[in-house]
């Protein structure tokens, strides 16, 4: 879990685009569940999934019409996606140059977290739990 106020670096200098849901994600941005739900009126034509993804990379959080999204936690993209791109999205931006993967690791004690190959162990949690087997 992350800490309140705490961020998230999603490192994938590799990743240039979202080929799943780019198209939409381009319209609508990354956001928190409330901004989606509070202003329905806005959203609900774009497909469920689509806006799924865009609450649960943001996580948790709240929204006022006035005050604006307030995140539980930062997300930061030090990806191959461009700075304006990111803030076109909602999300943080570090230059993937400026990271040296060996200086994260083994930091725990001081509350940073590395976990390499991160997407992939998602992925297989999440294949794992809809794997069908024959009887």
């Amino acid at each position: 879990m992350v800490a309140d106020a705490g961020e998230v670096i999603i490192y994938a200098p590799h990743i240039t685009d979202s080929y799943t849901h780019g198209e939409i994600l381009s319209q609508i941005g990354y956001h928190l569940r409330d901004y989606f739900l509070k202003q329905w009126h806005k959203f609900q034509e774009y497909p469920a999934g689509v806006l799924a993804h865009s609450t649960h990379l943001k996580g948790m959080g709240t929204f006022d019409p006035i005050k604006g999204e307030q995140a539980r936690i930062c997300v930061t993209l030090a990806t191959g996606i461009s700075a304006e791109r990111c803030a076109a999205h909602n999300l943080n931006y570090r230059h993937p140059a400026t990271i040296q993967v060996t200086e994260w690791a083994n930091r725990e004690d001081e509350g940073i977290l590395l976990l390499p190959k991160a997407g992939e162990i998602l992925y297989r949690l999440s294949y794992s739990n809809f794997q069908v087997t024959k009887s």
